[in-house]
């Protein structure tokens, strides 16, 4: 059996000179909540930063199905004293070897009293267009009572030795703006302005910052890929080449137990474009911490989530939540990578 299937993509990675780093907040800093996650990685003005989100709540996933939660397999399991879903963002320096060099809760400084119990922003990317450095994600607590979201972008900077919001910018779906929740939509890094809203057919979204405004770039509903799953959104979009783009997406399969409750599972994939936006290529499904065995048969880690990747000289840089409890970034060299991507 190959090796990606045995032990995953980081495995896959380590035992070909790459190497995987937790990242690791200090209590100071934390407080008293738990549950780091779902980290993006970027480089800016030459220095290596990730956004991790902070929450409030640990996740419990029955891996294996052996030891459901009383509620069920997978359950959010809150402080008695606060039954929201609770966001902070906290920015990190790494150093040359992955180390953490510096974290510091971002200073939201345009919250609002909030209205849903989903509060903060939510699984942010961090990007750079313009010179300046953004958080986009979803916010849910200030639209309505019903948990209606939007992508938010945050201007955000390091000011007088503190990150700090300087300013906010919801983004209206396109068309009459009527979804319900809007999430995971993908910055194209070499494009400002520009995401991609859905993966799976391609749908590029152009917003006017200045207007508030959101028209389809690029959409044609024919140049659906036959999948068995959506493809979902995940890291920023990088360019890899004069003629295409990739991003790493996600996969889910959201399930119920024999009791109706709820479960589900995440799987990821990487997605190549051409400059047209047609999917030329799409890599193998898999996870990254890999298979373990409960003794009857093979299971996947269920939770894991891509939020971020960077080239960084001959490396390539994969930032991941596991569990919405853990945060990682996986270093592979580029040649490795390729030989991944391309089906070695």
């Amino acid at each position: 059996m190959h090796d990606l299937h045995t032990g995953g993509l980081a495995n896959y990675a380590l035992k070909r000179g790459g190497s995987l780093h937790p990242i690791c907040i200090p209590t100071e800093v934390l407080g008293n909540e738990t549950g780091i996650m779902n980290p993006s990685i970027f480089l800016h003005k030459g220095k290596i930063l990730v956004n991790v989100r902070h929450v409030n709540y640990i996740l419990y996933h029955s891996e294996g199905k052996q030891f459901p939660h009383q509620w069920g397999p997978l359950v959010y399991v809150h402080p008695e004293t606060d039954v929201t879903l609770r966001t902070h963002n906290v920015i990190c320096e790494l150093d040359k070897n992955m180390n953490l060099s510096n974290a510091q809760r971002i200073n939201m400084v345009l919250d609002t009293e909030p209205t849903w119990n989903f509060i903060g922003l939510e699984d942010a990317r961090l990007f750079s267009w313009d010179d300046k450095l953004f958080l986009c994600g979803v916010r849910r607590d200030c639209y309505d009572n019903k948990g209606k979201g939007r992508m938010e972008m945050c201007h955000i900077d390091f000011i007088d030795g503190e990150w700090k919001e300087l300013s906010r910018h919801p983004i209206p779906a396109p068309g009459d703006d009527g979804s319900y929740c809007e999430k995971n939509w993908m910055p194209i890094l070499d494009m400002p302005y520009h995401f991609v809203k859905w993966t799976n057919p391609t749908q590029v979204i152009k917003y006017d910052i200045d207007e508030g405004t959101t028209v389809d770039a690029v959409y044609d509903a024919s140049k659906f890929v036959n999948a068995n799953k959506d493809f979902r959104g995940g890291s920023q979009v990088l360019r890899i080449n004069e003629n295409q783009r990739m991003a790493f997406i996600h996969e889910t399969n959201l399930l119920r137990d024999p009791f109706g409750r709820k479960d589900g599972n995440y799987a990821h994939r990487i997605i190549v474009w051409d400059n047209d936006w047609n999917i030329v290529h799409k890599s193998k499904e898999f996870h990254f911490m890999g298979t373990y065995y409960d003794h009857v048969k093979a299971q996947d880690y269920n939770i894991e989530f891509v939020t971020g990747a960077a080239m960084l000289g001959n490396d390539i840089l994969i930032s991941y939540g596991w569990q919405d409890n853990a945060s990682y970034v996986l270093r592979m060299p580029q040649n490795v990578f390729a030989n991944f991507l391309y089906g070695e």
